[in-house]
């Protein structure tokens, strides 16, 4: 389909597609609902795994799962094939494995709040700065005294503790309002009532778990089960956010690349942008334009261009534009602007031809192998190769069990950590009644808890688990260190 030595998506006088030395400088995906960029993120996941190139994708419809088995048996996709005259179109499932923050539809997927850091918990949680202060004290005690935050019971633990010592940590830390540490544990409490309780523990998230091919040398495609997540619309993107965030700096740095490691689809990429705060924002915009020399191209898939600050629409070099509707004068607006982000191309009214395409149709531009963008051009896109129709249940659950990673997540770990270290620390300050015995001096207490707490951390830097001392990238803007 196409020149062997491009990722094929569409034609139009001729085959367009994205050359893989290329394909790490990010792309957008962009139209109005149901005018086909379910359908164009299906082809290039698709193509990408073909091509060897693993690739992550949130499945917000529940309509990608079909992507693991064969298909084109429908007339429209037969039709298509025909019109762009495809002689090697056949039918083919792809490698899948599917994920699922809340573990029903896929391998479940975990962090820990550690690594999730404040600053991302602050969005969740939509704490204003005052509030987001307090959670970053939380965070600073429980790293000053070796206490690890690696599952929901932790954090709320460890949020109790801070307010009902907060006039012992004043001094050294400042003030720390009881209206804050309010407002926390209400978040806290109606993240767990939502669910949240599975995503924050252990075992986490291993990344090189991502980057997997199958035995036949495609790349797997990852996919997240977010048809319930995205009713959390917070949720969903502190998550996609903290992904990217963790890829970006645990990947080592390679350099320009025959193709990708990784290729991170943003579905729904405007909640990315719904207001957040700048500090947040800015490290957005960093790890966007730092992630491909890491060998990860990403991504977003929205209905306009301008649901993207053009920091970010700036470095999307590959880009597919399905139809927009200019009923309204902000629709025609945002369909000039969407025209004017395409290099021209003589004779193709672009604004125009915006409001004119049909389902499947799209504007394509994308990078030639100097870097710059080729002229827009009007094309049909290339029909999918796997079947349309989602898996039901079983067929979904046939895939997860027959997955290399099958048992790997399933089973939680509850380590040793904050809940219970506060816990072992609340029993020691209350002496034992009857037992005939003073309570323990205060020095010695002291000792004892300073001594568990040692060990805590010794124990936690000698493992795999150093790093949740540390802050990541994104936690780190309010003055944690960075994992090593």
């Amino acid at each position: 389909m196409g020149d062997n030595n491009q990722l094929t998506i569409a034609k139009g006088a001729d085959f367009i597609g994205i050359l893989p030395t290329m394909a790490n400088r990010h792309g957008l995906v962009a139209g109005a609902t149901g005018t086909g960029k379910t359908v164009t993120l299906r082809v290039l996941a698709e193509q990408f795994s073909a091509r060897g190139i693993p690739v992550f994708v949130a499945d917000v419809k529940g309509d990608l799962s079909g992507l693991a088995h064969p298909g084109g048996d429908q007339p429209r996709i037969q039709q298509r094939a025909a019109d762009l005259r495809l002689t090697d179109f056949n039918p083919a499932g792809f490698p899948v494995v599917f994920w699922d923050l809340f573990g029903a539809q896929g391998h479940p997927v975990r962090t820990t709040p550690t690594e999730m850091g404040p600053l991302l918990l602050a969005r969740l949680f939509d704490l204003n700065e005052t509030q987001a202060g307090v959670l970053n004290l939380v965070f600073k005690i429980a790293d000053d005294q070796g206490l690890l935050l690696l599952d929901l019971k932790d954090l709320q633990a460890m949020v109790r503790f801070v307010g009902d010592q907060a006039a012992t940590f004043r001094t050294q830390y400042g003030n720390i309002s009881a209206a804050s540490i309010g407002a926390i544990q209400r978040a806290l409490l109606a993240l767990e009532q939502q669910g949240g309780a599975r995503f924050f523990g252990e075992p986490g998230l291993d990344l090189e778990d991502l980057l997997q091919t199958a035995g036949d040398g495609r790349g797997v495609i990852n996919i997240l089960a977010a048809d319930r997540l995205i009713q959390q619309p917070k949720l969903y993107a502190t998550f996609l956010l903290w992904l990217l965030a963790e890829l970006f700096e645990r990947l080592p740095e390679v350099g320009d690349v025959d193709q990708p490691r990784l290729v991170f689809f943003f579905d729904e990429a405007h909640l990315l942008f719904a207001d957040p705060p700048k500090a947040l924002l800015e490290t957005i915009e960093q790890v966007v334009r730092l992630i491909r020399s890491k060998g990860v191209g990403i991504y977003f898939v929205t209905q306009n261009p301008l649901d993207l600050p053009d920091t970010i629409l700036g470095q999307l070099g590959n880009r597919v534009q399905h139809a927009l509707r200019a009923f309204t004068p902000r629709d025609q607006k945002a369909v000039r602007a969407a025209a004017e982000t395409f290099r021209s191309r003589p004779g193709l009214d672009v604004a125009r031809a915006i409001t004119e395409l049909g389902v499947g149709e799209a504007l394509v531009s994308v990078l030639d192998s100097r870097g710059a963008p080729t002229p827009v051009e009007r094309a049909l896109v290339c029909p999918p190769r796997s079947r349309l129709a989602p898996l039901t249940p079983a067929e979904r659950q046939q895939v997860v069990a027959a997955s290399l990673l099958a048992g790997q997540y399933e089973q939680t770990i509850d380590r040793d950590s904050a809940y219970e270290r506060l816990k072992i620390r609340a029993a020691r300050a209350v002496p034992e009644v009857g037992n005939g015995k003073p309570p323990a001096a205060p020095e010695n207490r002291q000792k004892v808890l300073l001594e568990a707490a040692a060990k805590s951390a010794a124990h936690a830097i000698g493992s795999q688990l150093g790093r949740q001392l540390l802050r990541g990238l994104l936690g780190s803007l309010f003055g944690g260190q960075r994992r090593r």
